[in-house]
């Protein structure tokens, strides 16, 4: 993923934030030469069991998932083999009008990260049931409500023959945070106060994504117009 230089990890544990914070994910693989890249939406959690804390580029550590065992994608999945995994945070688009000055150009604020790492079909019925379990406890924790699992542990081993655990091994994630960095303090301020008064959560997300930035250096004397994107600046 390009990331330029002002959307990069603006402080130490942000990448590891995105990824606990939004669990479903979307793993590509390679498939065969007649079908082309695999891409599966699955939810994807840290192994409980696993290393911490976290580096910044999360090497090292282990994350858990699982898909239905129907899915061709399963079926193609092999040891070791090379995957990328999206992690896809608070997004919301900026409208011209809000920098309140012309020339400007529309953009998107946004919030990513891509993790690489090698991926470990799990085969056995006990291990599969245990990343299941432990992705129910890491949601009901983070998301729910507390539900107690225990009674529906009988229905977890009947239709578990129909799921696909797999264990990822990562070895590097890059984080993009695109939130007006490249802009002026008070155009970055108008921006942020612009996505806290729409009604919906997806702006409000990135309003206070943005409220915890501490000031980052000015726009480069390379940025003629600051409030102008050039093409392509945030594409990832």
């Amino acid at each position: 993923m390009f990331v330029p230089g002002p959307y990069r990890q603006p402080e130490s544990g942000w990448t590891a934030e995105l990824v606990r914070g939004n669990p479903l994910a979307l793993l590509a693989t390679n498939g065969p030469a007649c079908a082309g890249p695999y891409a599966t939406h699955v939810p994807i959690i840290p192994d409980p069991a696993g290393p911490e804390p976290w580096v910044d580029d999360m090497s090292g550590a282990v994350l858990l998932g699982h898909m239905n065992r129907a899915n061709p994608h399963w079926k193609a999945l092999e040891p070791d083999m090379p995957v990328l995994v999206t992690f896809t945070g608070p997004h919301a688009y900026v409208s011209p009008t809000v920098y309140g000055v012309t020339p400007a150009a529309p953009t998107w604020n946004f919030t990513s990260v891509h993790v690489h790492g090698a991926l470990h079909p799990i085969r056995g019925e006990i291990e599969t049931l245990q990343v299941v379990c432990a992705t129910v406890r890491a949601f009901e924790a983070a998301f729910g409500t507390g539900w107690d699992m225990t009674a529906s542990l009988g229905y977890f081993r009947r239709i578990l023959p129909g799921v696909g655990a797999f264990r990822i091994t990562v070895t590097r994630a890059e984080g993009m945070f695109k939130l007006s960095q490249e802009q002026r303090p008070e155009i970055r301020e108008r921006v942020c106060n612009s996505f806290a008064e729409r009604p919906s959560c997806g702006p409000h997300q990135v309003a206070q994504l943005m409220g915890r930035l501490t000031d980052r250096a000015e726009p480069t004397t390379r940025d003629s117009a600051p409030v102008q994107e050039r093409p392509g600046r945030g594409a990832s």
